[in-house]
Formats: structure tokens, sequence, C-alpha cells
């Protein structure tokens, strides 16, 4: 029987998502040096992936962060993570529930929340046994178009009532996610930061230093 990651979320650090990048191979690369480099969770998210596609790239980033022993996550497939049986998944606004989903998957599992500003949203997840919210986005991104309407001050707020990891997203380069470490973001997630560098081990070593 295979090794398995215990499905447990660290409470700190870089949570690297991956970009919508068709050449398995060169996703593979790049993520490998980033998992050496001390990322903390990776969570694959391919929008445009074909389901074979999409099932090949998984497969192989979960066997990475089984060496690694960093968690696994998917973003949305519910029917992908319970097939691989990854680490966790994250949910957005507009997919499965995270009530649903704990029910799918079980208590063991991580399960993430998209809480956009909203904290309603964010206290809602805790009730339905989210494991982490995410807030954001706070800055622009080139990967997703969204407003930037998120404040600041909800990392506050949130940390006052919610007794959850909070991860914060949204054009994030370590100069940007520094005030939001500070006013108590636990993980700050990162794509093209991380994935378009010229130096992706560097970039990573930047942003885990935020939380030294």
């Amino acid at each position: 029987m295979r090794e398995k990651m215990s499905e447990q979320l660290p409470q700190s650090g870089l949570y690297l998502v991956t970009p919508n990048w068709d050449d398995t191979e060169e996703l593979l690369a790049v993520t490998e040096v980033a998992l050496q480099a001390g990322v903390s969770v990776l969570q694959y998210r391919h929008k445009t992936a074909s389901s074979e596609q999409r099932f090949e790239q998984a497969q192989a980033l979960l066997k990475l962060c089984r060496v690694h022993k960093v968690p696994f996550i998917i973003n949305d497939h519910i029917g992908l993570c319970a097939e691989l049986d990854a680490d966790g998944v994250h949910v957005g606004g507009t997919d499965m529930g995270v009530g649903e989903a704990r029910v799918l998957l079980g208590k063991n599992k991580i399960i993430g929340a998209s809480c956009y500003g909203e904290l309603v949203l964010a206290e809602n997840a805790y009730v339905q046994q989210a494991s982490y919210v995410a807030f954001g986005g706070f800055y622009p991104s080139v990967v997703k178009q969204y407003p930037v309407t998120t404040p600041p001050d909800i990392l506050v707020r949130a940390k006052a009532v919610i007794p959850l990891p909070i991860v914060v997203i949204g054009g994030m380069t370590p100069e940007l996610a520094q005030p939001l470490v500070n006013r108590g973001a636990n993980m700050v997630a990162a794509i093209s930061s991380v994935y378009n560098s010229l130096d992706p081990h560097s970039a990573v070593r930047e942003f885990v230093s935020l939380f030294k």
C-alpha cells in the first residue's frame, strides 16, 4: 500500500495553484522545483482541460506531492478527488457546497472554500465543516478576471470569529502579500508569480520567507 499524506492542512506557507498549462511535462518540471523550494500546499486547477488530461495531470502531480509530503488539493472536481484519493478539494461559490462535499468525501479530507470578500460566506463554510477559507481577490490578477473589492481588514474580522486557517488570493507577490500576512493570513495562494517566474525556486523561497 502506497504511503499516503495525512489529510492535515499546514498552518502557514505558500499555497501554490497550478496554471492552465496543457504541457504536462513542463507543468511537472516547474512544480517539482517549487515543491523542493518549500511549498506548503499544492492545488491542481486547470479550467480548460479535458477529463482525460485532467486525470493524467492530477495523477502525476499527486505522485510528486506524495514524494515531497505536501497535501494535494483538487479544484472543483470532487469526483476526481475521490477517484485519486487526493488529500482534499477546493470549492468555489458556484460549485458544490462545503457541506455536501464533506458528506461525499468524509471527515478526514481537506475541504477549502472560496469566500471572496464576504465574511458571511466564511462563517457558513465554517459551520459546514470547511478545513480553511480563502478570501480574495485582493489585487488584480493576470489569471482570473474579477472585481478587486476584497478589503484587507476582512482578515482581522475573520480571525476574530472563525478558528480556521485563512488563505489570501489574487495577484499575489511577496511584496503585496506581506501586509495581508501581517493582518493574519495563514497562507498565500499564488499562480503566475511562481509558474511564470524565470526562477521558480527563488520565487517560492520569497513567499516562504514571509512566514519566518
